[in-house]
Formats: structure tokens, C-alpha cells, sequence
């Protein structure tokens, strides 16, 4: 019976212990055709990001106290997150921030507009290999619209097609 009780309290405590991670992101991807640059503002739960971090940099990992740590998820990110244009041909992508804003860590990243915009191919694998069940939502952002991709399960490229 004293097994059984310590069992249930073990499971009980794992279950709460993991039960404030949400295991999403969202991202909006700005394109105007208007401006040189498309700009990518991934959205991380901060407490998702501080699990992660732990699990990709060790448990002595703190995103609260070191500046480096911060750098390194951002980097983390910038190296799983990638856009093609319509041709197939990478569009190269620049890091420009990783930084904790209230209950939220960003990244923002930004490329450079192509010459011919009707579809971008992407693929969003922040947190996947990490707990495969995490969703990563993409919202692009147009002057005349808003369309979402979804990345879940086994999803690697998807494709987003804009109206000219």
C-alpha cells in the first residue's frame, strides 16, 4: 500500500511539474512589399524557453542572470528556423535580438525582401526536437492579409502562398 501511495505522489508531482508548459510559440512574419526586409518576431512562454534552455545547455543554464545563455536560445533558434523563396533558394536570415519581455522570450530575426514574392517555403523546428509535441504557429502578415502555418507532428517545409 506505502509503494502504491509513493507512486501515485511521484506521478502526481511529475504531472505538476510539467504541467505550466504550454509546448507553443507563435510567430508573425511581416511582409510588405513596400519595405526591403521581411521580419520574423518568434514568441516564445518564457517558461517553455527556460525548460528548453536547461535541456539544450545543462541545468546550470539561466536566461534571467546571463546575457550568454540568452544569446546562445536565440542563436538556437535563428539555426532552426529557415525560409526558401519560390525557386527553392534560401533566403538568408540575420539574428537581431533574443530578449526576455514579461511572461515572453523573442527572437527576432529579418531577410532580406525577395525580388518575386508569390510563395515562401518555411520551416519553423524551434522546440521540436525537443518535445516533439510543440506546435509552432506562423503568421504572415501582409498588407492585405494574414495567413497561418502550422508546424506540428512531422511537418518540416510548408509552403505560404501570397495574392498579388
Amino acid at each position: 500500500m506505502r509503494d502504491r501511495l509513493i507512486a501515485a505522489l511521484a506521478l502526481i508531482w511529475a504531472n505538476t511539474a510539467t504541467a505550466h508548459q504550454i509546448k507553443a510559440a507563435m510567430t508573425t512574419v511581416l511582409v510588405d512589399s513596400g519595405n526591403e526586409q521581411i521580419e520574423l518576431m518568434h514568441r516564445f512562454y518564457l517558461h517553455d524557453t527556460e525548460h528548453a534552455v536547461e535541456d539544450l545547455f545543462g541545468e546550470d543554464a539561466d536566461l534571467f542572470q546571463n546575457q550568454s545563455d540568452r544569446a546562445r536560445f536565440a542563436e538556437y533558434v535563428h539555426d532552426t528556423v529557415e525560409l526558401k523563396d519560390e525557386a527553392g533558394q534560401a533566403i538568408p536570415l540575420t539574428l537581431y535580438n533574443g530578449s526576455i519581455d514579461g511572461q515572453f522570450f523573442w527572437v527576432i530575426q529579418r531577410a532580406p525582401m525577395p525580388v518575386k514574392l508569390s510563395r515562401l517555403q518555411m520551416r519553423h523546428d524551434a522546440l521540436r526536437d525537443i518535445w516533439p509535441t510543440q506546435v509552432n504557429m506562423v503568421n504572415f502578415k501582409t498588407q492585405h492579409a494574414v495567413q497561418t502555418l502550422h508546424f506540428n507532428g512531422d511537418d518540416t517545409w510548408l509552403w505560404v502562398r501570397f495574392s498579388q
